[in-house]
């Protein structure tokens, strides 16, 4: 048991660099190239990095049986969570803590990502018994 959840919590992450590599993308043109608030900006990235991120983690990560028509709520439901999460820190580390945008969204990523694991591994792709 532990050993795959080890496992998956390895594949897990790495989807995650997918993910976060496709949301800082949009994150940084938003900002330098858009001029757009950072905490608008990263809730875009963050829609962008969760579609590559449920795709990869239902075939990868979790190889769930369970169906779209089943998974895709909890996922949304579980990234909807993630994704308020996401905009109240980098409100606040930006604007209230001053930090820049890039350092706010490694610490809002580090902190979701906590958030996202266990409740995709736990609910989302468990197989229904």
């Amino acid at each position: 048991m532990l050993k795959r959840l080890a496992r998956q919590f390895a594949a897990f992450c790495g989807v995650g660099v997918i993910a976060t590599a496709a949301h800082y993308a949009v994150l940084a043109v938003l900002v330098e190239a858009g001029g757009v608030r950072a905490s608008l900006a990263a809730l875009i990235g963050f829609t962008v990095g969760g579609v590559v991120s449920y795709v990869l983690n239902r075939r990868f990560t979790f190889d769930s049986a369970r169906s779209h028509a089943a998974a895709v709520p909890r996922f949304a439901l579980v990234a909807g969570v993630a994704f308020v999460l996401t905009g109240i820190l980098m409100e606040v580390l930006t604007t209230r803590a001053g930090l820049h945008w890039l350092v706010a969204q490694v610490i809002t990523t580090g902190i979701v990502l906590v958030w996202t694991f266990l409740g995709n591994r736990f609910w989302t792709f468990r197989d229904a018994a």
